[in-house]
């Protein structure tokens, strides 16, 4: 996930009263685009964000520790995702169901004790029919049993950055110490998006799998804004009762996708409302601007001292890419911040400066400027001539 770029955080703790929603003023949060809620809130958390910047546009509870039911598969499915990537697994690989998995309470595709099935049913199963006896089966085959699996989840959450997490399941079943959070949610739903594999099966909306005994179990996606809400291609629902009714939600129009979390509501219904509301929200208001590109030449040069060339171009180091209100792109400044010279040698790449990104004065982020050339140490006869042409040309 590229890096995160926090822009115009709040300097003050919000007073906003909020009317009519179930989260309080003091809960909105300090890093997002926006200090109030775009509409009532009918949830306990929520958050809006673009995952290409990483920026949030709207957040509300979203460090509140919660259960969040079968949402907890973003994270089982994110790791069958990158095992089937690295080569660990294929799709073609047989697995047999242990007692274990076919005891699985809550959805599940009824799987037998001994049976088997492909890796590809299985995960086709848990993103499309959120089975809970697939996602264990799954678990087993990749790591040996459920706490091995658990504990790659909870590895695999901390390298995210994924702070306020703890899984105790692969599930999201209830269990003593099992919980995230919005931000969380929306960190690990950004990570999952980015294997395109995943969207082969997350727009299936009714399926089949077929058993040993000629036994069929129907799937029907359990994300009812995939089929209902325009670009909507994922991700994951939940709902058990402590949890409420919870979701992650992404849709792409256009070049822009928005994940969208909202957990703890009181319907299903409630739940699909306010996450399309949400990506609405961001769609109707926000664009991405491709502020800089890596390699774009700057109009200014560096003088170089000492070196066999008296003057160095610079480029930017890296792509930035802010989410803007529409409208607001023209306010973008970009601030050249070059030294008067540097010394040779200059290797070529080597972070010259920066360039200020600033709006309405102020700075939001600083981009790296690095040599688009090695410049070496002047020798004697470059040196000489270049007496020789001050001598000349005065």
């Amino acid at each position: 996930m590229k890096r995160l770029l926090w822009v115009w955080v709040l300097a003050a703790m919000l007073t906003v009263i909020l009317g009519g929603g179930m989260v309080q003023a003091a809960a909105l949060s300090e890093g997002a685009l926006e200090n109030a809620p775009p509409f009532d809130l009918e949830c306990v958390s929520a958050l809006l964000m673009e995952p290409e910047s990483g920026q949030v546009i709207f957040a509300a509870n979203e460090n509140e520790r919660r259960p969040v039911a079968s949402v907890t598969k973003i994270m089982t499915i994110l790791l069958a995702m990158e095992a089937l990537e690295s080569g660990r697994v294929s799709m073609e690989d047989s697995v047999t169901v242990s007692k274990n998995a076919a005891s699985m309470g809550g959805t599940q595709i009824l799987l037998d004790v001994g049976e088997t099935q492909s890796f590809e049913i299985l995960l086709k199963s848990m993103i499309v029919g959120s089975a809970n006896d697939a996602a264990v089966a799954i678990a087993e085959h990749l790591y040996g049993s459920v706490e091995q699996f658990v504990a790659k989840m909870n590895e695999r959450a901390a390298e995210l950055g994924m702070s306020d997490t703890h899984f105790v399941n692969c599930t999201g079943l209830p269990a003593e110490g099992h919980y995230t959070t919005a931000r969380d949610v929306a960190i690990m739903a950004s990570e999952l998006i980015r294997h395109p594999t995943y969207f082969d099966y997350s727009t299936i909306w009714m399926d089949e799998v077929e058993h040993p005994d000629g036994r069929v179990t129907s799937l029907t996606n359990t994300n009812r804004l995939t089929q209902l809400y325009e670009g909507c291609d994922g991700v994951k629902t939940g709902s058990t009762s402590e949890a409420g009714y919870c979701m992650a939600a992404t849709a792409k129009r256009g070049d822009m996708r928005l994940i969208a979390v909202v957990l703890g509501s009181e319907t299903g219904k409630i739940r699909f409302d306010q996450a399309a509301k949400l990506l609405d929200h961001g769609f109707a208001n926000y664009r991405l601007y491709p502020v800089a590109r890596a390699g774009e030449k700057l109009k200014e040069s560096v003088r170089v001292l000492g070196g066999d060339s008296e003057t160095l171009n610079v480029q930017l180091e890296e792509d930035l890419t802010l989410l803007m209100n529409k409208g607001e792109e023209q306010q973008i400044e970009l601030q050249s911040e070059l030294p008067e010279s540097v010394s040779a040698p200059v290797e070529q790449g080597q972070t010259i400066g920066s360039v200020r990104v600033v709006k309405d004065g102020q700075i939001l982020t600083r981009i790296p400027v690095c040599a688009m050339q090695s410049i070496a140490r002047a020798g004697w006869m470059d040196g000489l001539g270049r007496v020789m042409r001050n001598w000349f040309y005065k």
